[in-house]
């Protein structure tokens, strides 16, 4: 999994902020006005006051369509109707039989009707997602119809890997920070094209949370005066140009460059079951043992070849006094120790930050 400098301070101000959110953490309520003379005016209405409700965050439906037989069905039309109202989204499931509804109003029930060419129409049970949930349904099985004798749609693993990357692409820690090279259903996930790891790290790259992110890091190295660039609105320049060439090489490198040539897979395979020491001996040697795309695990040259190249390449652009082997050495090692604390992090705690991935089964079929 390739670690990008510039998300370390998002994360952490992410979880400082879930942690305030949290009940017994944040303090509410109003405070009494001032008649001016230091003291509180008494309410002119015995009526209480309320804390302002927190902003509602848009919810997501998505799923794949598939036949009894679990073949997927592309090119199927998929509608979304809101229960009392006419208003209806209409979508056709891509290649991959893959639908998603985004940015809906939570709070509202919502039915998922799904047809096709040979098959019976299908029809939800009432949805009702709450603010910001991620929802997949997990049954969209259409039923042959009477006149048909069989229908085989047969998916390629480029196809299933193309569907389980649009997956990934919604994974967020708060539903912000980007968390896509997590594979949190390891035991179905089929090795990445070399286009895929491509798009992945152009994804990452060039989200809007990643530029922030240098941002933010480039504003913590300018108090801390480091690297070696002047003050002043020129060497903020200087260390967001750094900090983000840092995390572009360091993602193209150790997750799409060197994990084409070597056919390894850049991800994490998140384990989430066993013994606290199982789970921990697999995060912490992530690192150094990746899985490649023939499936059996082997030595993580991409990572570490990723670290080692881009902390050579920052030679090209960082100060005189912050450049040499010592130096490029010294980052790969700072590198790999948070690589590996980062890994920690994602076996034990990110997943139940992550909403798209915090699926539990319910009889419909519907993941939550």
């Amino acid at each position: 999994m390739p670690l990008i400098p510039w998300c370390r301070p998002v994360a952490v101000l992410s979880l400082t902020v879930f942690l305030l959110s949290s009940p017994g953490i944040a303090q509410s309520g109003p405070r009494p006005a001032s008649d001016g003379n230091g003291s509180a005016a008494e309410s002119s209405s015995s009526a209480p006051v309320l804390p302002n409700a927190p902003d509602l965050q848009p919810a997501h439906i998505s799923g794949t369509v598939t036949d009894t037989n679990g073949d997927i069905v592309p090119g199927a039309s998929v509608v979304l109707e809101r229960a009392g109202s006419a208003a209806r989204e209409a979508q056709t499931a891509n290649d991959n039989g893959f639908f998603f509804f985004e940015d809906i109003a939570p709070g509202v029930a919502y039915t998922v009707n799904v047809s096709a060419p040979g098959f019976e129409p299908w029809v939800s049970n009432a949805i009702q997602p709450a603010s910001g949930q991620f929802v997949e349904l997990t049954a969209v099985k259409l039923r042959l119809t009477g006149a048909s004798t069989s229908v085989t749609v047969l998916a390629s693993s480029e196809q299933i890997a193309t569907e389980q990357v649009q997956i990934e692409e919604h994974q967020r820690v708060l539903g912000i920070i980007p968390n896509f090279y997590v594979v949190y259903d390891s035991a179905h996930a089929v090795p990445l094209t070399t286009k895929l790891k491509f798009q992945m790290a152009y994804r990452v790259a060039i989200d809007p949370v990643s530029i922030g992110g240098a941002a933010v890091l480039a504003g913590i190295n300018q108090a801390g005066d480091t690297p070696d660039y002047v003050q002043g609105a020129k060497g903020y320049g200087q260390r967001f140009g750094a900090a983000y060439a840092d995390g572009v090489t360091d993602i193209l490198f150790g997750g799409a460059i060197l994990p084409s040539l070597l056919h390894q897979d850049p991800r994490y395979f998140y384990q989430g079951t066993g013994t606290t020491r199982s789970r921990l001996i697999h995060a912490m040697s992530n690192p150094f043992i990746c899985r490649g795309d023939n499936g059996r695990l082997q030595p993580n040259y991409s990572s570490i070849g990723g670290d080692l190249i881009s902390s050579a390449l920052s030679n090209v652009y960082y100060p005189q006094s912050n450049r040499g082997v010592g130096f490029t050495f010294e980052n790969v090692g700072i590198s790999t120790a948070e690589r590996t604390l980062s890994s920690v992090v994602q076996e034990f705690v990110l997943r139940k930050l992550t909403p798209s991935a915090k699926h539990n089964a319910a009889d419909q079929g519907i993941i939550q």
